[in-house]
């Protein structure tokens, strides 16, 4: 299997497991938050959805420098549900798993990716990694918004 084969498969399970997880909220449940400071498990579907929408542009522009003035399509679009987020967000997940696809190993072992406002450079191998490590983040903190909230937990580790 080559290295972006298995970038992709990492994103696809990061994701199959996430929507199992955002599927057993309770509809009724989705604007639950543990204080008045936390996302709501809503918005915390959001950003992860939009953050990976964002990092895809970041990817193509080289770092976050120059995206400052993209189209952000979640700026005016509502949360309704999960599975009018996943409808909404389906074209931008298909470009982004094809630009991985298509990416060749010199590109992910060479290319800059600079984070200015976070502070670091990484090759875009590292940043791939980091971005699918950034929704796992998220849904273990759903996993435990649903034990605060006493409803069941679904088993993510088939």
């Amino acid at each position: 299997m080559s290295q972006n084969e298995l970038i992709l498969l990492n994103f696809k399970e990061i994701r199959r497991r996430s929507i199992k997880v955002w599927h057993s909220i309770p509809q009724g449940d989705l604007d639950w938050r543990p204080d008045s400071e936390a996302m709501s498990c809503a918005e915390m579907i959001r950003h992860v959805v939009e953050s990976e929408f964002l990092y895809h542009k970041i990817l193509l522009a080289g770092g976050s420098k120059d995206i400052e003035n993209i189209h952000n399509p979640f700026d005016t679009k509502k949360f309704i549900s999960v599975e009018d987020e996943l409808n909404f967000i389906s074209p931008w997940r298909k470009d982004f798993l094809s630009y991985i696809e298509n990416l060749s190993e010199d590109e992910l072992k060479y290319t800059k990716i600079h984070r200015e406002e976070a502070g670091y450079v990484r090759i875009l191998e590292d940043m791939l990694l980091r971005i699918g490590y950034h929704e796992s983040v998220h849904t273990g903190q759903i996993l435990d918004y649903m034990r605060l909230m006493k409803i069941p937990r679904p088993n993510i580790w088939d």
